[in-house]
């Protein structure tokens, strides 16, 4: 791969602050004043490289390693103190992203899955449906991988490799030098926003592409789409309703590792399994059992199941099925690559997901600017090539929760991950791939874990008696 240490400037903040650690003040500080915090009061050239001697800018940055949390560089970086976490991130899924990447690419003909989304072929001229797919990935989905900085929006600009959980970025730039040893939840956002889990669980669900769905619009914040999308707020989790952050429930353990189990909602609400074994926030009280929330260790009442009903499903049911307050259900998305310069047709979709979409967009539909010439960014090797990806929707809902069973009776929520299809027509409007489908079948459906936990309700037998594309699923898998 090509050089992609070196691909951006180090974001550093300029108010005058002071260094913690033995730096030569002539040196970095000199241009540079940064806060450290205390386990990282060092000289800045012992992950940075450079030449801290020097005051000549092209001297002292001779050897600089501009990101040295970097996944190219974080071994040598932060290896000798963390070689841990460093060898542990190396294969988990947050840094391979191979569970999404192989997910997609096996729904367009892949036969054989890859070890990390680095290994994502490039494909200038597609020749079929997968190659397509690759470049999909490859230059419109991955936007919040570790090798890359987050799309140009305020909310999810981040750091990349263990920057971009233990670096706390604001409104798009680097706020401080000082490491979180435990990331907040806005670093969790930066990537898990949009129409995925995550930004569910602060009760978001995005607004449509169209400029007659989309609000607020005037707003006194000071960008109108921190997200690249206003979103309707609806119910939030009950455990963020509570004061619950992410990394509560999801541990660095599960994060930083490959094959390391996500947490269980009966791990911790099952009495029987709370008697065999207590998780590491959940202690016995002289009431029942309570969870210690966040790094000051806030004390909350922890429910254990009694109802009836937990006792009927024989563990073939996902709590979900009946917990999940609302779902993300995005039908019939649409995804075209064009290199075709023909741009009024977009005028209502120029808010795409996408700050480069929507820039070129922009730009191109108004007269008084000078029109750009269709390119988009690789987000592994960052070079611009020919062709921008534009997304559309045939329907977005979020009321109906979907249910799936399967061939052991297990039933769990899902939601049409891989309901789209792919189109590209090149420069001279000739159309090479026109609506191909993905081959997911059953409407894409794929199983999820919705985070929008609440109260089951009155209705939630309802849920069971009527299983969304239950049949339809059951025949494609007997064809299999």
């Amino acid at each position: 791969m090509p050089q992609l240490l070196f691909s951006f400037v180090l974001l550093l903040i300029s108010s005058g602050e002071t260094i913690s650690g033995p730096v030569d003040a002539n040196g970095c500080t000199g241009c540079h004043a940064v806060m450290l915090d205390g386990n990282h009061a060092m000289a800045c050239t012992a992950c940075h490289q450079g030449n801290a001697s020097s005051k000549e800018k092209s001297a002292a940055h001779s050897g600089l390693i501009a990101q040295p949390a970097h996944p190219e560089a974080m071994a040598r970086s932060c290896g000798p103190c963390h070689s841990r976490q460093v060898d542990g991130l190396r294969t988990a899924s947050h840094l391979t992203l191979k569970n999404l990447v192989n997910l997609v690419r096996r729904a367009f003909g892949a036969t054989a899955d890859l070890p990390s989304m680095v290994e994502i072929p490039e494909s200038d001229s597609p020749r079929d449906a997968l190659a397509l797919a690759d470049d999909l990935l490859r230059r419109r989905c991955l936007r919040c991988h570790l090798y890359y900085q987050g799309d140009d929006y305020p909310a999810v600009t981040h750091g990349t490799g263990c920057a971009a959980c233990h670096l706390d970025f604001q409104n798009g730039r680097l706020a401080s030098h000082a490491f979180l040893s435990a990331p907040g939840d806005r670093q969790c956002l930066s990537c898990h926003y949009g129409n995925r889990v995550g930004f569910d669980y602060y009760g978001r669900f995005e607004h449509d592409l169209n400029v007659e769905y989309r609000t607020p619009y005037t707003t006194k914040e000071d960008h109108f789409r921190p997200f690249g999308v206003e979103y309707h707020e609806l119910a939030a989790d009950i455990h963020q309703q509570r004061g619950l952050v992410c990394i509560d429930c999801h541990s660095g353990r599960e994060l930083m590792a490959a094959g390391d189990p996500g947490p269980s909602c009966a791990g911790c609400h099952d009495a029987a399994q709370l008697g065999k074994n207590l998780p590491d926030r959940v202690r016995k009280s002289a009431s029942g059992y309570i969870f210690l929330s966040g790094t000051g260790m806030k004390e909350h009442p922890l429910p254990v199941m009694s109802d009836p009903a937990h006792s009927t499903n024989d563990d073939k049911i996902s709590c979900q099925v009946c917990h999940a307050q609302w779902g993300f259900a995005d039908f019939g998305k649409h995804l075209l690559r064009s290199e075709y310069e023909e741009y009024d047709h977009w005028d209502r979709l120029t808010t795409q997901e996408s700050s480069e979409v929507t820039n070129l967009l922009e730009n191109n539909t108004d007269f008084s600017k000078t029109e750009i010439f269709p390119t988009m960014k690789d987000k592994i090797h960052f070079g611009n090539q020919p062709g921008v990806w534009y997304k559309g929707y045939g329907m977005r809902r979020w009321e109906t929760i979907f249910l799936e069973k399967d061939r052991e009776n297990n039933v769990s929520v899902v939601r049409p991950l891989l309901d789209f299809t792919l189109s590209w027509q090149d420069g001279n409007g000739q159309v090479h791939f026109d609506s191909h489908p993905s081959e997911a079948g059953s409407n894409g459906l794929h199983r999820y874990t919705p985070h929008t936990t609440g109260k089951a309700g009155l209705f939630y037998r309802q849920r069971l008696e009527n299983l969304h594309f239950t049949a339809a699923a059951e025949e494609i898998k007997k064809g299999d």
